[in-house]
């Protein structure tokens, strides 16, 4: 088994919510990267999109999964379009088991939608915002992961143990090829 755990996914899969809870579980630290950004300018994700543009918030968000890639046994949450630089796929692959949450833009919309925070959603259609997203995204989210969980209306509890039995599976087939 690699030695991190990335989760990926659009925005409102339910990566920063199911992985401390996950990290909790299997008893290691939890890092959220648009939240290490966040702590590290001291200013929301939507003020650097404001000053530095989306390409600007790209490359800090490189960096910054660049920085975790050297921990060792975290669990990290990706931003959502963070898998949209090939640079970012092969650093978590080499570095991680990759999770993809995956579920619909409709369900997504649901979760998101009152979320003022999220400048990638600050237009007229934002659940057509969302689709075009995860339309766009989405290759790159299966190209990278190791496992694929749907996620819908289930708890977190049951997401965290549909991911902890795939984990086993992934370690079991890994071992078999030795």
């Amino acid at each position: 088994m690699k030695r991190n755990i990335y989760l990926v996914g659009l925005m409102g899969a339910g990566k920063s919510t199911v992985g401390r809870q996950l990290a909790r579980r299997l008893k290691l630290d939890f890092y959220d990267s648009d939240r290490v950004i966040v702590e590290k300018t001291g200013v929301p994700i939507s003020t650097i999109f404001d000053i530095e543009g989306e390409q600007g918030f790209r490359d800090r968000e490189t960096d910054t999964l660049r920085e975790l890639s050297h921990y060792d046994g975290c669990v990290i949450a990706t931003g959502g379009g963070s898998l949209i630089r090939p640079e970012n796929r092969e650093v978590i692959a080499k570095t991680g088991c990759v999770i993809y949450l995956r579920t619909s833009a409709e369900r997504l919309y649901s979760r998101i939608k009152h979320d003022q925070a999220r400048p990638l959603m600050q237009t007229d259609n934002p659940l057509q915002t969302l689709r075009d997203l995860l339309a766009e995204r989405e290759p790159a989210y299966l190209e990278a992961a190791d496992i694929v969980i749907r996620t819908g209306n289930q708890k977190v509890g049951i997401v965290i143990h549909r991911i902890e039995q795939a984990i086993k599976k992934e370690r079991r087939n890994a071992n078999a090829n030795r």
